[in-house]
């Protein structure tokens, strides 16, 4: 078809090319006059094609249309107008005259939201869907019969801008070529609009955008948020006009302390935070707003109104130097009309537009994909120095960071002063649970409360994926060069490393863990698993694939390796902080968000790492911990339709159900780490030190609270009573007691109800016939203690041979020398199939052994070495997928085939 584009800005520019690649031929353009010796966008693109532009400063006067332009309209011979944005009056000869009409683009659900300001007032009146309408212009005020309709979600903290950005414009150039092609077919409807819900407002002038602070906090977001960012809800603050940018809602039960700022007609005063500005609704609810701007047209964050500015200067570095220059050839070319740029050139004194900002926010993108600028923050950076210094601060890494709001629970112990969060950590902020619910956790040691935790709830969890969820699809995380994606995980590692004895102190008093241990294994682990897969980041590579059906044609086919979304990881209370990271650092590295519910019994290092991800510089929801229970918090999880990926470790029953709920519920990728009874295969030609020193590790390791423990020991009958006899002798140095305590030993079990499983399960042990060597008792003495335990005489169809004790209870059984192949059915006779272990000098017999062993992780000559660069995962019913090494990438990636013909 022969069209003329009437209209204006990017959005008229984008809907001109769209449809001249449709094949349409563009007869005329007809846009603005230049601006300041600057063409429209349009314009310019059209110019560049050839095509006929033009420039009327207006079609009428006093109502009626000026011959001369019509005429030159009409003879463009035009068969429709597309009029994709268009702030002029156009007349209704131009608007009837082609043969197909007159189409125009609106953003919002006609008849709702006529006028100017549609965007403005979607938000404003907080409608929960937004969306833009393609209709046949008629006499009327956008009132013309509907030929197509696109909706979207309005998220609760959508500015005008943000929804323009993610719906109303990419999505509105395809809706507006789309209607053109229905036309084109003859298919294009028209519907008449209905008078029911049919609304007009007016058009949003800074005059009428006054805040009116007689209304709940949603209220004033919605205010302020559909005036942002034109024309900008203002109010009088300190006898000064000021503009309120960057609105959201804060969670209830959110804390902030801060400056009060008197602000007349406010039901409280505000509080200047370092996040920003908190202000109050009639409600009790609190909203935060991120900038603010003074009648002088200078923006500052809201977080420095009472501060005399940024902080000194930062000295470049040659390279910095060399940035800042071709940042000065860019300033010089947008503003054309300044002759040299200076250090105290000013952007918009010097005739900058808000075209101009989106432009210089993308050539610093081109310049530095690192340096991810904010239109805001060249309002708030207006000179060149300023600017430059904005950048430079980004580069490094020290960019003003948000003030984190921590209500800690401290204590004094183990020689310092831990700092402990205790609330549900949301979106970046630790909020209460709904309806201010917590429960205690308690230190194993002696039975007392360490604090409450809020208790998370169905509500949470959905806050939470929603978090996740927006993170992934809209937020900066999902657009993040991956080499940038991998330098905030390494940061977070150095981070856990400074807090390294707090989070060891906090893993102990929280679980039991001895102190040592848990500095070297709990936490030192998990660091090391943070740096390892920060260092993937930028390695996840698809490949690329000949294929047989290439001929004759000529085919390319390649993989991406792609992330799944938003990822729920529910993790043990054994190890809290190293399952949290051998799941959440590769999650993360391939570029996921997650959901994690820490044990009920531990969430403390969780909640601490959730902090310091936050200090880390990860964004906003990348990363959610959610302490609760798993009949609420991790069935919810498994049920939910937004969660894409499930990680879980713990026991084979409750494995067994989440898979099935992930299934049922959206077909979800799972992994599951599951229960274990490994076998450990000792030799009579073993070096008997060693077997005898790994033996006591591989069962009591961690108080017995270890995945991969030894649950069954086979002794060649020729060293059994040596082996014995060792091993109890080392038993009894072993020394039980405090975990803080540096010489300690043997701590504590987890909680009260594993103790009185471990007391039930040696009971059944010695009512079945196993002899008791040592052990098999509660200690009496304040705290879960258990005392290190030794059968042996275990026969194979005992209750304690095939079930996991997850205890420092060691199995003990006989083999005959010589009999290899039925020492190992006897080994392989279980469902379980996660570690294994042999101990032999001889080579042959030790490759032999590993090869038959029927589970996915065989120690030789050792045991429980694992690291971070090695796969692990069971077999049978010790679940499926791999933690660690590059295999666990895998776990958090989707492949995608890409076949190309040219």
């Amino acid at each position: 078809m022969k069209i003329a584009v009437i209209g204006q800005s990017l959005f008229g520019q984008e809907v001109y090319k769209e449809l001249r690649k449709d094949g349409h031929t563009i007869v005329g353009v007809f846009t603005i006059p230049d601006k300041d010796g600057k063409a429209d966008p349009l314009a310019t693109e059209a110019e560049k094609d050839g095509v006929a532009v033009f420039k009327f400063p207006r079609w009428r006067v006093k109502g009626q249309a000026i011959p001369e332009v019509v005429a030159q309209y009409k003879a463009t011979g035009a068969e429709l107008n597309v009029l994709p944005f268009c702030s002029q009056f156009i007349p209704m000869e131009v608007i009837d005259h082609p043969k197909h009409g007159s189409i125009i683009y609106h953003p919002s659900l006609l008849p709702r939201h006529r006028g100017a300001s549609a965007i403005n007032w979607t938000l404003i009146h907080g409608d929960k869907k937004g969306g833009f309408t393609v209709f046949w212009a008629d006499d009327g005020l956008d009132t013309g019969p509907i030929l197509l309709q696109r909706e979207c979600d309005v998220e609760p903290n959508d500015t005008v801008n943000t929804i323009y950005k993610r719906f109303l414009f990419p999505e509105g150039v395809k809706g507006t070529v789309d209607a053109v092609r229905l036309i084109a077919q003859g298919k294009a409807p028209r519907v008449t609009q209905p008078q029911e819900g049919a609304t007009y407002e007016c058009i949003q002038k800074k005059e009428n955008s006054k805040i009116d602070w007689n209304q709940t906090a949603e209220g004033l977001h919605n205010w302020i948020r559909g005036n942002d960012k034109v024309p900008g809800a203002w109010a009088e603050v300190d006898g000064q006009k000021v503009t309120f940018y960057g609105s959201s809602l804060m969670n209830k039960g959110s804390t902030a302390k801060g400056q009060a700022l008197e602000i007349p007609g406010a039901s409280q005063p505000g509080l200047v935070t370092k996040a920003g500005l908190v202000l109050f609704g009639n409600d009790g609810n609190a909203l935060l707003v991120k900038n603010l701007q003074f009648e002088d047209g200078k923006m500052i964050a809201a977080a420095q109104y009472f501060s005399s500015g940024s902080s000194a200067a930062v000295e470049l570095t040659e390279e910095e130097k060399s940035f800042a220059e071709k940042m000065r050839a860019v300033w010089q070319s947008i503003l054309t009309n300044v002759s040299h740029i200076e250090d105290s050139t000013d952007f918009f004194k010097s005739g900058a537009a808000s075209m101009d900002v989106v432009r210089l926010v993308e050539e610093v993108k081109l310049r530095a994909s690192s340096c991810q600028l904010q239109n805001e923050d060249i309002y708030m950076n207006t000179t060149f120095q300023e600017f430059i210094q904005k950048c430079v601060r980004k580069l490094r890494g020290e960019d003003d960071e948000e003030e984190l709001v921590v209500d800690y629970v401290e204590k004094n112990t183990n020689n310092m002063t831990i700092q402990m969060p205790h609330q549900l950590f949301i979106n970046g902020e630790f909020v209460d649970a709904e309806g201010g619910k917590t429960y205690k956790t308690i230190n194993p040691s002696d039975g007392t409360a360490i604090c409450d935790v809020s208790l998370a709830q169905i509500s949470d969890v959905d806050r939470a994926v929603a978090a996740a969820k927006e993170a992934f699809e809209e937020g900066e995380w999902g657009k993040m060069n991956p080499r940038d994606r991998g330098r905030l995980i390494y940061k977070l590692a150095d981070l856990m490393e400074q807090h390294q004895e707090e989070l060891a102190t906090i893993e102990s008093i929280d679980s039991g863990a001895v102190y040592t241990l848990a500095l070297k294994t709990h936490v030192g682990m998990s660091i090391q698993t943070f740096r390892y897969f920060a260092g993937w980041c930028d390695k996840i590579q698809g490949s690329t694939i000949p294929i047989n059906q290439a001929r004759p044609n000529r085919n390319l086919t390649f993989t991406k390796k792609e992330p799944i979304g938003v990822c729920a990881i529910v993790i043990p209370w054994n190890y809290p902080l190293m399952m949290l990271a051998w799941k959440t650092a590769a999650c993360l590295a391939a570029g996921n968000t997650v959901v994690l519910k820490p044990a009920q019994v531990t969430p403390l290092t969780a909640l601490k790492f959730a902090e310091l991800a936050a200090r880390a510089g990860l964004p906003k929801g990348v990363v959610n911990i959610l302490p609760g229970s798993g009949a609420l918090v991790g069935q919810r999880l498994s049920d939910h339709p937004d969660v894409r990926k499930l990680g879980f470790t713990g026991s084979t029953e409750i494995g067994k159900h989440i898979m099935k709920s992930c299934a049922v519920s959206n077909v979800k990728k799972v992994s599951l780490e599951l229960g274990g009874k490994s076998p450990l295969i000792i030799f009579s030609d073993c070096d008997m030190d060693k077997a005898v020193r790994m033996g006591m590790s591989s069962v009591f390791f961690n108080k017995g609270e270890n995945c991969i423990a030894a649950g069954r020991l086979f002794v060649e009958d020729t060293i059994h009573d040596q082996f014995v006899k060792r091993v109890v002798e080392e038993v009894k140095k072993m020394k039980t007691g405090d975990p803080l305590d540096r010489a300690t030993d043997h701590g504590p079990q987890n909680h009260k109800a594993h103790l009185d499983k471990l007391v039930e399960y040696c009971q059944t042990g010695v009512k079945e016939g196993a002899t008791l060597i040592c052990g098999g008792k509660q200690i009496q003495r304040p705290g879960f203690f258990f005392e290190p335990t030794v059968f042996t005489d275990v026969q194979d169809h005992m209750y304690i041979a095939i079930e996991e004790s997850f205890g420092p209870v060691m199995i003990i059984s006989k083999f005959k020398g010589g009999e290899v192949d039925d020492v190992l059915r006897r080994a392989n006779a279980t469902e379980y199939g996660l570690a294994s272990g042999v101990f032999t000098r001889d080579i042959s017999k030790a490759l032999y052994v590993s090869e038959r062993l029927n589970a996915g992780t065989v120690f030789v000559n050792t045991y429980n070495k694992t690291d971070v660069a090695s796969p692990f995962g069971g077999f049978k019913q010790s679940g499926f997928g791999k933690d660690l090494g590059q295999e666990a990438l895998n776990e958090y990636l989707k492949t995608k085939a890409v076949t190309i013909e040219y």
